[in-house]
């Protein structure tokens, strides 16, 4: 169910609750400085009356004195108001993006399938600064001003009640059109932040795409789809504006309507003189000085809802469950035995399974290869193994234990996945070797993993060695030297679960050839799965599995399967010609 604005503040607002000595000291900063302004309207009745018209000199001397303290007291509640206001949304607005930054890195595999990353980036940045609008500057406006007006209307009653009974009319009124105008506020609020995630997903795009972008020449239809969402957010905006500027006239017109009633009778033969003039500026300077309030309270109402759709955005991935880890066992280091019955796996929102049914024993220590053409389900098993994804039927076991039994976090310890899609940070060489270790590799253990990996044989001709920066996801590397540093970060770990999938699909003969002995070095003694388009890196594997539609139709060591004349034997066909 979809919860209610006041549901979404109140939940909002708990955050709150760790910085409340702050807040109190932002609210009473912001009535202390909404009561010093409207002093200062309160003390034009004795001046004038008992000052300038009964010429009270003591009155006259005193007001200097009175202004300069009310300037000083307004200037201490502003600084007081503003630096613990803003103290307190800074805190509230960091504590959500680090809620969410942290979830997301929780949730499910499948949830980062179905949303762009632009889009979660997004979130992260433009949401939250949305949020902090609400918390910050909505409730400055909101107190402030809405004490500023309470402290007037009650000066004008205190001057002429039966007068000012004549602009509390407006009030309802204004009541009416502030929410009418709340509900659009919010919907136009809503297609901001799709807008602007759609603006942060053409950027990204963009921005990580531009070599294809180039290399296709989809540069005009690249710069048409941005400047299509781009003039969507401009819309919503010039909407959002609009819908405020409308509203914020038509209660400053009712509020001066008001005002020129109170006027007009003022002006009647009977009222002159029983209404000073003290009592008249007073009144008359209320009103005027409630205009302004007025219209910032009418303005609040898009901060308001800004901040209201953007927490309710947030809150909406806070709310997702996290990756299900219900296992209890803890395993220090598996003997890599691998028993798979009757597996069945779907991927989210597809109606296809894409492995069905299968049944497949992996021995500790042994090598297998999986193969087949594009879609059979060879990588789908590789993220299964690590539960990314949860079965639909059958058991995986590790061990003799079903996967679901263990801990994400010590299943994940057992295996090492090294693939053709290599993601590397941007930091030193040396840290994406050490990357997930506790404690550092001495600069001795490091620089022979290096060697292992054929890291070393470009990383000693490198001004700063292995602490060189390599750039946003490498791109200073070649595709070859970023799978040997990859290799490296999973000789590092040292799982007996070795993973290969597509490791040397894109590389060039001699980077082949080194890698093809870093990963010598890396089966050695580990039960190793490796998914290949090229064949023959398979061809000393223990077992081969030939997969079609998710299902095993063919196993056997190479020279087995070449010698049935079936698919594998077509797909060499295929790769090596006629030879």
């Amino acid at each position: 169910m979809q919860p209610t604005d006041r549901q979404i503040y109140a939940r909002l607002f708990s955050y709150v609750k760790e910085f409340k000595l702050a807040a109190i000291f932002a609210v009473v900063g912001m009535i202390g400085y909404a009561a010093m302004d409207a002093s200062f309207v309160a003390l034009m009745d004795p001046f004038i009356d008992e000052g300038l018209t009964a010429g009270n000199r003591d009155v006259l001397k005193l007001a200097p004195l009175v202004v300069i303290a009310l300037v000083i007291g307004r200037g201490v509640f502003n600084y007081m108001a503003s630096y613990c206001l803003s103290y307190v949304g800074s805190q509230v607005v960091k504590t959500l993006r680090q809620q969410l930054f942290e979830h997301m890195l929780y949730l499910p595999v499948s949830f980062h399938d179905q949303h762009s990353n632009g889009e979660l980036i997004s979130k992260i940045t433009f949401d939250t600064e949305q949020v902090q609008q609400a918390v910050t500057r909505a409730l400055q406006v909101l107190i402030r001003e809405g004490a500023f007006v309470l402290f007037l209307l009650i000066t004008m009653f205190y001057a002429s009640w039966q007068l000012s009974l004549i602009f509390l009319v407006i009030v309802p009124v204004v009541a009416v059109i502030v929410t009418v105008v709340s509900k659009r506020f919010k919907k136009i609020s809503k297609n901001i932040q799709d807008a602007m995630g759609e603006v942060t997903k053409g950027s990204e795009q963009m921005m990580s795409g531009h070599k294809v972008i180039h290399g296709f020449g989809g540069q005009d239809k690249t710069i048409a789809h941005f400047a299509s969402v781009n003039n969507h957010n401009r819309q919503q905006r010039v909407k959002m504006d609009a819908t405020k500027a409308l509203s914020v006239s038509v209660i400053q017109i009712i509020a001066a309507s008001a005002m020129a009633v109170i006027l007009a009778i003022v002006a009647m033969p009977s009222m002159i003189d029983k209404i000073s003039s003290g009592t008249f500026v007073t009144l008359i300077t209320s009103m005027m000085m409630m205009l302004r309030p007025l219209k910032q309270l009418a303005n609040v109402n898009s901060d308001l809802q800004r901040g209201i759709s953007a927490a309710n955005s947030v809150f909406s991935i806070l709310d997702l469950d996290k990756e299900h880890d219900q296992g209890e066992l803890n395993i220090e280091r598996a003997k890599g035995n691998i028993d798979i019955k009757g597996l069945t796996f779907t991927y989210p929102g597809k109606d296809e399974p894409v492995i069905a049914d299968m049944s497949l024993n992996i021995a500790a220590g042994q090598s297998i290869a999986l193969v087949g053409r594009s879609g059979s389900g060879k990588s789908t098993l590789s993220n299964l193994l690590p539960r990314y994804y949860d079965i639909d039927h059958g058991v995986i076991e590790l061990d003799g234990v079903d996967i679901q039994h263990y801990t994400l976090a010590d299943l994940r310890a057992q295996f090492a996945i090294v693939s053709q899609q290599v993601v590397l940070f941007s930091d030193t060489i040396a840290n994406n070797i050490m990357y997930g270790l506790t404690q550092p590799l001495s600069p001795e253990a490091l620089e022979k993993v290096a060697k292992q990996a054929h890291v070393w044989e470009f990383v000693k001709d490198l001004p700063d060695g292995l602490n060189t920066m390599i750039g946003e996801n490498g791109m200073m590397l070649s595709g070859g030297q970023r799978q040997r540093i990859a290799i490296a970060r999973a000789i590092v770990k040292d799982a007996p679960i070795l993973i290969l999938d597509e490791a040397t699909s894109a590389l060039d003969t001699e980077s082949e050839r080194f890698i093809q002995e870093a990963l010598q070095e890396l089966m050695r003694d580990k039960t190793t799965i490796v998914i290949a388009h090229r064949l023959s890196t398979i061809e000393h594997c223990d077992c081969i599995y030939v997969l079609d539609k998710g299902q095993i139709i063919e196993q056997g060591k190479h020279q087995q399967l070449l010698a049935q004349q079936g698919m594998y034997h077509a797909l060499c066909k295929m790769q090596y010609g006629g030879q």
